[in-house]
Parts: C-alpha cells; structure tokens; sequence
C-alpha cells in the first residue's frame, strides 16, 4: 500500500502549481496598476505559455528525484545490513526454493545439490551454502549457466526468504575430442578419441565412448556411465565397462588382454571404494620368456576391492608451489570361488609436499612412494605374486605431478629396473652359428621404493614468465625387490638400501592445461647390471 500511496499522492503535486500558476497573472496584473500595451500583453501571453510549458514539465523532475530518493534508500538499507551482518548475526530462513530453465533436468537432482540452503538459517549462513550450490550446479557441466536469487519471503511471514535458481540448460550434450601422442623415448605413438553425450536420462548423467590405440604397446576401447545423484544415493554411482590390449613383448616377453568391469560403490571427496571384475589372458607370442613369466600364462579371474583415501592441498598439480598430498591405495583380490581367481592383497601409500622459498617463485618439491604386493591363502609366501599387479619402475614422465604410488625414476627407460630374468634360447636350425644372447625379461618386483626433490624456479626472461614456462633441477633413487617364493628370507634393508638407483638432472619444464612437457638433460649416479638407465638429453610428457 505504501507504493500505492505514493502513486496516489502524485497528482496532487501538479494540481496545486497550476492553482499557483493561474494565481500568478491577476497578482501581476494588480501589481501594476493598469492593463499593459499590445506588445506587452503579448509578451505577458508567451509568459503565460511558458509558465504553462513549466506546469507541463513540472512532474518529470520530481519523478526523477523520487526514484533517486528510493535508490538512495534502497542503498541505505543495504549498507545497513551489510553493517549489521559484519556485527552480527542475521536470523534468517528460508521458506521456499524454486527452480526455473530445466526442462530435461529432474529436480531432484537440483534440489539435492543445493540442499544445504535449506538447514540455513541466518543470512551469512545462506549466502555462503548459495555460492556452494552454484559452484555445484556448475560442477554438473550440464548448465551453461546457473543464477540463484535471493528474494524475499511472504509478507505474513517476517524473517523468511525465497531462493530462486535459474538455470539455462546445454544446447549442444554431445562432445567429442581426439588427437595423437607420441613418445619420443619410446619411440611410439598413440591415438586417443573420445565422445560424450550429457544428461541423457536427465539425472546429470554422462555418457562416454573412448579409444585409445597405440601399435606399440597399448591399446583399450571403453565405454562408461556416470551418474553424480540417482535417485536416494547419496553417492555418485559409476560403472565402466573395458577392453584392455597390453604388449609388453619388449620388456617383459608377455601380451595381456583383459575384459573387465568397474563399479564404483562409494566415493566422496577423500574416499573412493570401487570393484573391480575382469578376464585376464596372457600370451608368450615370441615364445621366448624367461621361466617365470612362462608360469603365468593362460587365463585368470580378477576380482577385487580397491580403497583409496586422497587428500590434496598443493595449489596446483603441474607446478605446485605449496601444500601437500596424500594418497593410500589398498586392494585386495581374489574375492570369487573360482579357482583360478587372483588372490593377492596390494597397498601402496605416496606422500609429497612442497614447500616455497619466497622469491621468484622457486619451491623445493619432496616426494615419497612405497608399495607392496603378496599373495594370501595356505602357504602363501611359497606361491609368486600375479604378474600384472607387480610392481615396475621406470618411464620418461615426471614424478611431480603423478601421484598414486611407485611408477619412476627420471633417467630410467619404461621397466627399465629391477629384477631380471634370462629368456628361454630358441635355437635356429638354418643359422646355428648365431649365438647372440636373447636378452633379459624385467619381471618386476613385490616391495618398491622411490623418492625424489625437484627445486623449480622462475627463468630470467619475461616472456617465459609470462607462460610459466620455467627450470628445475632435481634427483631421484628407487628400488625394488622379490619378497615371495620364499625370498623374503634372503631380503637385507642394507642390501636394499646399497642397490638403490639414483639420477640427477636439470631441464625446462613447459606447463599446460593438459600436460606438463619437459626437455631434461638426465645424468645416472648409480644402476644396477642390467638396468636401462641412460644419461643424456630427453623429452617427456607428463598427464596429471
């Protein structure tokens, strides 16, 4: 009513400077006595006109002063609240949510990410639980955009507010990307494409295709489905399933091929639990591995629980200059009757922490990585561990960056340390004069260990600055060793410590958004007889 009676009391404004304005004349008149001239009456009929001109015009200005007086009450009114909100706390609550743009979307799935503006119950409280939900909803990448408004409640009801959020929906739920790496260490190459249709049942699900071929080495064809809230789960629900081709004939002498299946169970922000079902064969094309890779070729079952717990509080995952990370990864297989299920219990744990030095952006990187691997059942230290669950060290990527477990040493070709084993001889009939050696099958170890310090700092050209591209220098060690079939009973910690590997190096780390691409110069301090460590200068590309 109270805009109401401002509207009603315009008028009268008006009214009144005309009563004024037809008062004016005859005062005029009276004042002077006697009638004017003709140009005088003429020129009193253009004051006349423009006195009525001024009349006309009149109510625009003071329309514009009174909607300047409600702007400045209204800015009042806020820097009020906002001093009161700094004061104190502002009781609030919140009386209704509506949602407006989503015409595939559930609102359920809406509502649940935004349920924490319902349990608030003060101002502060609500702005805050406001600003989580957008970045949410955001999260989907299934909006692109999402505006959430604060009004007010109904009159009847004082201290309440309406949440209003408006959200504007894809155009376009089909992505796709592709392209093709190389690596030039390894002297291959692979191709990866990916397609990806969003919120197709309208629960924020994403579904994707993917195929990554690689002639070299590996090659995989998946396909998955991810569903962040479906209906009363309160946890995302994930399901892939895979076709994985691995040739590791020049390392190890063994093919793997393995059709598998991953659920996820449960996940949140620091815990994940998935399981794991797949159908493994392994295959000797060349028919020259060395004893023990022969022993596990054929067929197996693998299924298995893995847990994984992650806290990440680097500043970046690239080139981070501060914080910590933690990662504990436990698995354990052989959950099936079958026979030929793989039973084993995996952990492995890596911690890294960076600490910054406070000028030029340098920063001082520490790294440290340890995993295990073993059978169980009767007799379980008499029996091998499964090869593919081994444990390898060794490739051209940086450690940096990639955290999960023991995977590298800088300097070291892929499996390129460890325990060794001689290939089988396959002697040929036509040229039995050829005695060249058949090499070695790295067979990977049960207990490993790595750690490394990378000190980065800013280069002195600008430019470079400009696009992070910046130097390092940085050392690394790592080992491995066999604990079953009985080798846990000739294992010495001094003897492990003495075999460690070690390198060092400097080069210019060049960061993406993507990946982080190196040009190394590596120098190796100490490896074992038939290590594949190299010194020199090398490229390496390194996915986060």
């Amino acid at each position: 009513m109270a805009n109401s009676e401002e509207v009603g009391k315009g008028p009268v404004r008006p009214n009144y400077e005309e009563e004024e304005g037809d008062r004016e004349p005859p005062d005029f008149e009276n004042g002077n006595g006697e009638a004017e001239d003709g140009d005088e009456e003429v020129e009193g009929e253009e004051e006349d006109e423009e006195d009525e001109d001024e009349i006309d015009e009149g109510p625009l200005p003071r329309k514009h002063i009174s909607d300047a007086s409600r702007l400045i009450a209204q800015r009042s009114k806020l820097e009020n609240l906002i001093e009161r909100m700094r004061k104190e706390n502002v009781k609030l609550r919140v009386h209704d949510i509506l949602i407006k743009g989503n015409t595939k979307t559930k609102d359920s799935l809406i509502e649940a990410e935004v349920e924490a503006i319902k349990n608030a119950s003060t101002m502060q409280e609500l702005l805050e639980a406001a600003g989580v939900a957008n970045a949410k909803l955001q999260r989907l990448e299934i909006f692109d955009s999402v505006k959430i408004t604060l009004d007010s409640g109904p009159p009847e009801l004082p201290g309440t507010a309406n949440v209003v959020i408006e959200v504007a929906e894809t155009n376009n739920p089909l992505s796709g990307e592709c392209g093709a790496y190389t690596k030039p260490a390894a002297r291959s190459w692979t191709f990866e494409g990916s397609v990806k249709y969003k919120n197709w049942l309208g629960y924020g699900d994403l579904w994707d295709g993917s195929l990554a071929y690689g002639p070299n080495q590996t090659s995989e064809v998946s396909a998955g489905v991810y569903f962040p809230r479906l209906k009363q789960l309160v946890t995302p629900l994930v399901a892939r399933l895979s076709l994985l081709s691995q040739d590791w004939l020049e390392f190890s002498s063994y093919k793997e091929r393995s059709l598998g299946l991953s659920l996820g169970l449960y996940s949140t922000r620091y815990h994940d639990l998935a399981y794991n079902l797949g159908w493994r064969t392994i295959t000797d094309p060349s028919q020259m591995a060395s004893r023990s890779i022969r022993r596990q070729l054929g067929h197996s079952l693998l299924s298995s629980l893995k847990y994984t717990f992650k806290v990440d509080k680097r500043n970046s995952v690239v080139r981070p200059t501060r914080g910590y990370a933690f990662v504990s990864t436990s698995q354990i297989g052989g959950l099936a009757p079958d026979h030929r299920s793989l039973r084993f219990v995996r952990q492995e744990f890596d911690l890294r922490y960076a600490v910054p030095f406070g000028f030029d952006r340098a920063a001082m990187n520490f790294g440290i990585s340890a995993g295990v691997v073993l059978p169980w059942g009767n007799g379980f230290m008499n029996k091998p561990s499964s090869l593919p669950e081994r444990f390898f060290l060794g490739g051209d990527f940086s450690p940096v960056c990639t955290i999960g477990g023991p995977t590298t040493v800088w300097g070291f070709k892929t499996r390129g340390m460890g325990p060794t084993e001689p290939r089988r001889e396959v002697k040929d009939k036509n040229n039995s004069e050829n005695n060249d050696s058949p090499g070695r099958d790295f067979v990977g170890g049960d207990l490993a260990v790595t750690a490394f310090a990378d000190l980065s700092f800013d280069l002195p050209i600008r430019w470079l600055r400009e696009h992070g591209i910046h130097g390092h220098i940085f050392a690394g060690a790592g080992n491995l060793a066999k604990l079953t079939e009985n080798e846990f009973r000739s294992f010495s910690f001094q003897k492990f410590l003495e075999t460690f590997r070690t390198s060092v190096g400097v080069g210019v780390v060049v960061p993406t958004r993507l990946f982080r691409l190196e040009g190394n110069f590596y120098y190796i301090l100490k490896q074992q007889e038939h290590d594949r460590g190299k010194t020199g200068f090398r490229f390496s590309i390194s996915a986060p």
